[in-house]
């Protein structure tokens, strides 16, 4: 058959091909601080770039379905996010699960609540947008497997293993700079990521330390993701991923889901040319199978000039493919858009249903008792 010459379809034409996945928007979290998780006068579908409260200075809002449909998003991770001294983090946590899944319902035209791959390619083919939950951060589980578990019932399909608190069981990136703690994943942890890989939801790595990415990746059973971070040698943050994780992501076979805050990814004056430098980093290192888009929109003060809100998604592909058409083809596009992390998360179906014998652990984390748990 013929092939199409591709030297004059712009990068964007692979958002039309496949579903862009973005990792992680946190629009539910300013649903939260702006309006007590009320949807009743949230107006979605319009443009709010102008609106008295989403529109303004002093919130840091991205995202409307006007702007999605223009940024071409074909899948969404919604994000159940609580701060780490909430004390209440589990109720808390339901409560962010739950608007996500009002947003949902109120838009059934424009979004399609998701909770497999498979939901990802069906949505996209009825023109909706894919909509999944992600919980991002270990304390909204409250040392308890059972939570977990009970978070996967209700359609969370990642749980970030940290914020950016060190937990019982896991540190944060924020120990790498404060050399807080150095204990990595504890035995916990490891029983926690092995009941995640039992249940098919992702382990998400973005946030947590060195020494956690590296335990982790060391005591998964199915792919991980780094569902918003960037590249560590391109800007040194602790939030992300640093060259020698990026070649354990190439064994694992997961995926780093590149975040656009500006204070990640460049010293100053961050452009969109700075997240084209994480995205050819990451496939220089690890190769374009292993890269992603986890933009980060709605839970950054800042953001970069040419990437300033959800709709501007196209301008990224157009630029990866002008800047370098041999290595951005439309089919490799379409791997950084969401046939990577298609890939990954059925993958991570394959571990869970291989897994359907097993029985959901028991381990229980008994903080009084100096930091052990009991494995009953």
């Amino acid at each position: 058959g013929d092939t199409v010459n591709e030297d004059n379809l712009p990068g964007r034409t692979a958002l039309d091909n496949f579903p862009l996945v973005d990792g992680h928007n946190d629009l539910p979290h300013n649903l939260y601080l702006k309006l007590n998780n009320t949807l009743e006068g949230f107006k979605f579908e319009n443009n709010l770039t102008a609106d008295a409260i989403f529109g303004s200075v002093d919130c840091n809002c991205h995202t409307d379905l006007p702007r999605l449909k223009q940024g071409k998003v074909g899948a969404q991770f919604w994000v159940a996010y609580v701060v780490c001294s909430e004390n209440n983090a589990v109720a808390r946590t339901l409560e962010q699960i739950d608007v996500i899944k009002r947003l949902i319902n109120k838009y059934p035209d424009d979004l399609q609540y998701v909770k497999t791959a498979d939901g990802i390619i069906d949505s996209f083919n009825k023109k909706k947008i894919a909509s999944i939950i992600g919980v991002e951060g270990g304390h909204s589980i409250g040392n308890k497997l059972s939570v977990l578990r009970m978070f996967y019932e209700l359609g969370a399909r990642y749980l970030t293993l940290t914020h950016n608190c060190n937990l019982e069981w896991a540190d944060s990136a924020t120990a790498d700079y404060t050399n807080s703690s150095n204990k990595g994943l504890t035995d916990f942890g490891k029983k926690l990521v092995l009941e995640m890989n039992r249940l098919g939801m992702l382990v998400d790595l973005a946030h947590v330390s060195r020494k956690v990415m590296n335990d982790a990746i060391d005591v998964s059973s199915a792919p991980v993701i780094f569902s918003h971070s960037s590249a560590r040698e391109v800007y040194p943050h602790v939030r992300n991923v640093p060259d020698d994780v990026l070649k354990k992501v190439v064994r694992n076979r997961g995926i780093v889901m590149v975040n656009f805050f500006t204070k990640f990814i460049a010293r100053d004056d961050a452009t969109i040319r700075d997240v084209v430098n994480h995205i050819n980093h990451i496939a220089d290192v690890a190769g374009v199978d292993y890269v992603g888009i986890g933009s980060d929109f709605d839970g950054v003060s800042s953001t970069p000039i040419g990437l300033e809100d959800v709709s501007k998604y196209p301008d990224l592909f157009d630029l990866l493919k002008k800047l370098n058409p041999e290595r951005w083809t439309i089919g490799n596009l379409e791997k950084l858009a969401g046939r990577n992390f298609v890939r990954v998360f059925k993958e991570v179906e394959k571990v869970k249903a291989s897994l359907s014998s097993e029985s959901p652990a028991e381990d229980i984390l008994d903080i009084i008792n100096n930091n052990h748990y009991y494995n009953n």
